[in-house]
């Protein structure tokens, strides 16, 4: 049987990174996209010094909603489909009264953390319907279901995106 092909974003540093490298070992492909392509390439080499297989490596900035598209037809082209997207990618954004967060860190964090997904999923959904089980996934935080001073704009963006995904 073929090995399962996963996405993960945000693969460069902390859960997304872990979790690439647990989805390799477990004998997934791992196609691994952060904005660090430096970072990428030191994952990729602990990939493939635990498993013997290289990652697919995708410089991406989720920002870029074009580049979405264009990883989807990538995608599509190289592999066939998609077995399981991991939604990892998120920034925290500015910390602070709402009226201290000046209107481009509010439209960043909300085009990481929410807009970003939609795209993915709106881009990867028919590839994952080309799997036997195609599965997403996505990572919030422990601060929707408990607000606290502060996390007002990155609250409410994961907030949204589990409503969107729920």
């Amino acid at each position: 049987m073929d090995r399962r092909i996963v996405l993960v974003t945000g693969a460069s540093k902390g859960i997304g990174r872990a979790a690439a490298l647990e989805l390799a070992k477990a004998g997934n492909h791992v196609i691994a996209t952060a904005r660090s392509e430096k970072a990428l390439t030191k994952l990729d080499d602990e990939i493939l010094a635990a498993t013997g297989h290289n990652a697919t490596l995708i410089p991406l900035d989720l920002r870029d909603t074009a580049a979405i598209d264009r990883l989807a037809s990538a995608l599509l082209e190289r592999f066939g489909r998609l077995d399981g997207l991991l939604g990892n990618a998120g920034v925290l954004g500015t910390l602070g009264p709402l009226e201290n967060i000046s209107p481009s860190a509010f439209q960043e964090t909300l085009d990481v953390n929410f807009t970003a997904n939609w795209r993915l999923i709106r881009a990867v959904h028919p590839l994952l319907r080309m799997s036997e089980a195609g599965r997403a996934l996505f990572v919030t935080t422990g601060i929707v279901p408990r607000p606290r001073a502060f996390w007002g704009v990155y609250g409410a963006t994961k907030a949204a995106l589990e409503t969107m995904i729920a």
